[in-house]
Formats: C-alpha cells, structure tokens, sequence
C-alpha cells in the first residue's frame, strides 16, 4: 500500500483534533474570562544559506517555499506572510495547541446578552518593541487601515461578510467614513466592538493577522510605503522580534523578544527561515543540519517511510483550478468547465505525484476542518456531488461534447497558470497529461510563476485557467463559499449567481444566523450550485509530510488560520 494511503487514517484523526469551533457545534467559548477559553526557482546555493545573525544551537532553522510577500497585516494574503507576522505579533486572542481562541493581547472580555457586543479588557504588561504599551488605539487604528477603501485589503470582507462588524460593509463601499466602524477605544485598556448579527466565531477571527493592531505613531513616522520593508519599519508585540529581513529575501529571521508578556513560555532564542523551493534540496539541507524542518513531496515521501522524524499533519489548503469564463469566451460554457472538472484524476494526483497524505477532494469545501451541529464533518461524503465531480473520463467526454456543439467548435487551447514550486510544477504536468488526454482538441499550455506574481495575475484576471489553493481562515464551510458571491476579491472568475449570494446572505446576515442546522443546510445547497455551475474544478486537500529534528517539540500544526506556531516549539 502506498504511504499516502496508509497515512489516511492519522491524517484524519490529526486535522479533527485541531478543528475550531463551528456552528453549534463545539463553539468559541462565552465566558468573560479569555484565559479560561482559537490564499513558491533560485540558485540551490543561495537557498541553502542560513542567516548568521541567528545561527545557535536554540535557533530553529525552518524550511518555506515560498518569498514573504507582505508583512503588512492588513495587505498580506498568504500563508507564509501569515506565519511571520503571527511570530513577532499577537491579536486580541491566539491559538492553543487545539487551534481553540485563546487570551493574548485580551487578558478577558465580555459579551452582551444579544451577542452584538464584544468589550475586551487588554493585558497592563503588553507593549511594544520600541517600549509603547498596547493600546485600545492601536487596534483601532490597524482595524480602521483594514476596512479604508485606500488600503485595498483584499481581506476586508472578513470584517463586513464575515465579522460583521457594525459599518464595515458600508465604509468599504464608500458610503460611510472610517470613523463609523463599530470599534471604540474605550479608554486606553478597553476596546468595544460592535457586531450587525450574533457571529459564533467571531473569536477565532480575532487570531488571524487582518485583524492585528498598527501603533499609529509609528506607522505615520515611516517614509511613505516602507512599512513592514525592514526590520526596522515594523514592531513587535509578539513572541519573537524581526531580526533580519527585506522583501523577497531567501533567508531571514527572528528572535526571542525578552519584553514579551509570556517571555517564560517561549523556549528558543529565535527561528532562522530559508526559503527553498526545491524538494530535493531542501531534503538535501535537512540531511546536512542545515534545517531542523522541512516539507516533502511525492517520491522523498516513500524514502522515508517509518522514520520516527517523519510527521504528517492536515495543512487545510485545498487545491483547485479557477477557470476565467469572465475573459475567456469558452471557459463561459459550464458544460466544458464540466468536462475539464471530471477528466481530472485526483486518486492518481495523491497517490502518484503528492504522496504526502493529501486527500483526493470532490466538493467545493474540503474536508476536515469544520464540524456541523451533529458534531460530523461539513464534507465527509465526499461523493455527494459524483455526477458533476468525479475522476470519470466518459462523463468527461460527454461533457466535452455538448460544450463543443454549444460553441460551435472542437479545439481548444488555454494557458495554466502555475507558481514555481516543485510540488505544483509536477500536479500542473500531470493535469496537463490527464485534460489534454480525455479531452482531444484541449491543449494547456503551462505558464510557470512566482507565487506572488502568479496571485496578482489571477487577481488582476490575467489568466485563464490557475492552479491555485486556498486555506480556511477560520473554521467555518464559509471560509471558502464566501469567497463565490458576487464582487469578493477571491471570485477569481468574477462568476456570478443571483440565488447563490442570496443563500449565502440568509447564512451571514438573514434567516438562518441563529439556526445553525438550517444554516448548515442551506449552505449545502449553496454548495450545490458551485459544483453543478463548476465555478472551479477541486483537486486535493493538502497535508504536510514534514521532517522534523529529533529533540524538536512543540510546534503546533493547523489546518486553519495559522498553519504553524513555534510560540511553545522547544529545541533539545
């Protein structure tokens, strides 16, 4: 049996155990009382350079494959942005090792009896690296950054559609001043925050990066776009300090903040990153000391089977292609979206390609990562949606006819755009073979990127078909069928349904925001209408088949938010 297989089952039980709360099922916690209650080729030798500014027998050498693109918390789109940022900065709440929101910034809070109203009461011994305590303000300010029009985050909706924060909707449309946003500096150690609609997981969006403070004095005392550039242009209030840094840069590091409120609890002295996108390399750098942990993919997977380094965590990134039917005439034709969805071999792509324990995905949420009511995964069946997503050639083919006698034409050549990973550079091969094999007359012509570049052209709709991959935020089927209404940042098709943003407002803001089974159902049928339209075409849901250093501890994995978290990681 192949390792991907037989590492199914710990993946499984692995992604549950990290689950957030969702939807009446086991819920964000309600006391007043926080601390009681959680979208990647350089030279090998330039890769393979670790920083010397933090090399030490306590400094953790991690492995990325991918550039920082942004340490802007309020800019920054992806997962490695995301894991820097979280380890030099804390929100109002962080994650356990559960993924579960728990006190950072916010020692405690207090919510009102209609559930409108959040007040957090800020920790005294909270400050910044320049000194400044941890303001009200500063959380003011950084929320006010996210929402202004001027700033272009394209994670503004989590404060409107998914936050529902009081406002939010309206000052990103223009229609209201900033000032207007439902949060309020009480005074310098409260923050009140205003919500339209009760939200069950509003505390587990407190973690997540958009969401983090700005100190305003310091940000309006930097040159005119050098903020986050430098370790000199950002401060900490986190675990860890920015050390060395500039954009783009292959290596880079942190290191222990002695000011941090929890210092006691961080054990290791800094965390030195190397950016390799090479497997084989990064493998190679692993071997020689170099990396304390590393990520593997396809044949590296097999060679270390039953090695104890080895770990095998859910990632909760799925991977799928967007096709652009808003600029390319063809990809308008659902019948032909159809027929590229089912001529794709996903078993195949998991089992012969990624070998890391990704799972083959059929729907438009992935599983294991959010739980209904009942307490069952949101996609355990994974067959629900079979007669429009399945790895079926015939029906496929079927479906290639009818686009062709609807568009009058029998070939087709599109270009798939693709970032300069090793793991993407080999599935974008491999579905090149699969579609042009089941469907003769399609040609895809591979367009290989850097991530960062790769995510503006299909923000941009430069594009027309991308294999690209999207992470929950937080722990809702939300996370992903928001991102499908129409007008958000990551409707990357622009594809648009009048009845599908109605179902999904009745889940956000409507009928069924305090009934969460209704709710839970209703998003299925929202779901529904994706696949059947194949707005995009799902391939797998990712796990991370990580080498990890003996004596390496600590680290926490999850599938949601924050992928990794080195706060409590100890190296023996």
């Amino acid at each position: 049996m192949k390792l991907a297989k037989r590492l199914m089952a710990v993946l499984l039980s692995g992604v549950m155990t990290v689950s957030l709360a969702a939807c009446g099922g086991n819920s964000a916690p309600t006391s007043s009382d926080a601390s009681a209650s959680k979208s990647d080729s350089s030279t090998a030798a330039s890769e393979a350079t670790p920083t010397e500014t933090t090399s030490g027998d306590n400094v953790l050498n991690v492995m990325v494959e991918i550039e920082v693109a942004s340490l802007d918390p309020q800019i920054a789109t992806d997962g490695t942005s995301f894991e820097v940022i979280a380890g030099y900065t804390d929100g109002l709440m962080q994650m356990d090792e559960h993924g579960k929101a728990v006190a950072a910034i916010a020692e405690s809070y207090d919510l009102s009896e209609d559930g409108l109203t959040y007040t957090f009461h800020l920790r005294d011994d909270a400050k910044w690296s320049n000194g400044e305590p941890v303001t009200a303000a500063d959380f003011v300010y950084g929320w006010h950054r996210a929402v202004n029009p001027e700033t272009a985050s394209e994670y503004n909706y989590l404060y409107s559609e998914i936050g529902q924060i009081k406002n939010a909707a309206e000052i990103i449309a223009g229609e209201k001043e900033v000032s207007e946003l439902g949060i309020t500096a009480v005074d310098e150690k409260t923050l009140k925050v205003e919500l339209n609609v009760p939200v069950s997981y509003f505390l587990s969006l407190m973690y997540f990066p958009t969401f983090y403070p700005i100190n305003q004095a310091f940000f309006e005392g930097l040159e005119s776009g050098t903020f986050g550039t430098s370790p000199s242009t950002v401060l900490s209030n986190g675990a860890f300090i920015l050390d060395t840094y500039e954009p783009a840069a292959l290596s880079f590091s942190l290191v222990k903040n002695p000011d941090y409120y929890d210092a006691e609890d961080v054990k290791l002295d800094g965390l030195s990153y190397q950016v390799v996108k090479d497997s084989q390399q990064a493998f190679m750098n692993y071997q020689n000391g170099m990396l304390d942990i590393v990520k593997l993919s396809g044949d590296q997977v097999d060679q270390v089977s039953g090695d104890p380094e080895l770990n095998v965590v859910g990632a909760g990134y799925m991977w799928y292609l967007t096709m652009n039917g808003n600029d390319v005439p063809a990809l308008a034709n659902a019948n032909l979206r159809l027929a590229i969805t089912n001529a794709i071999n996903r078993e195949s792509i998991v089992n012969d390609v990624v070998k890391d324990g990704s799972v083959a995905t059929y729907t438009a949420v992935p599983p294991q990562f959010a739980t209904g009511p009942d307490g069952s995964d949101f996609s355990a069946d994974q067959k629900m949606f079979a007669d429009v997503c399945a790895d079926d050639v015939a029906k496929a083919a079927e479906y290639f006819e009818k686009a062709k006698a609807e568009l009058g034409q029998d070939t087709f050549t599109f270009e798939l755009l693709l970032e300069d990973q090793t793991e993407t550079q080999n599935v974008a091969a491999v579905l090149k073979d699969q579609i042009e094999t089941a469907l003769p007359g399609v040609t895809l012509n591979l367009k290989v990127e850097p991530k960062k570049q790769r995510v503006e052209d299909i923000q941009n709709g430069n594009y027309e078909v991308c294999l690209t991959r999207w992470g929950p935020d937080y722990a809702d089927p939300m996370t992903y069928l928001g991102m499908w209404t129409t007008g958000n940042n990551n409707n990357y098709g622009l594809w648009s349904s009048a009845e599908y943003d109605a179902i999904i407002a009745d889940c956000t803001t409507g009928a069924y925001i305090t009934d969460a089974e209704a709710r839970w159902n209703a998003m299925y049928e929202a779901e529904k209408i994706v696949m059947n339209e194949a707005v995009i075409a799902p391939i797998y849901t990712k796990a991370d088949a990580n080498m990890i250093k003996t004596g390496v501890s600590g680290i926490e994995f999850h599938p949601v938010a924050l992928n990794r978290v080195y706060k409590h990681a100890v190296k023996g």
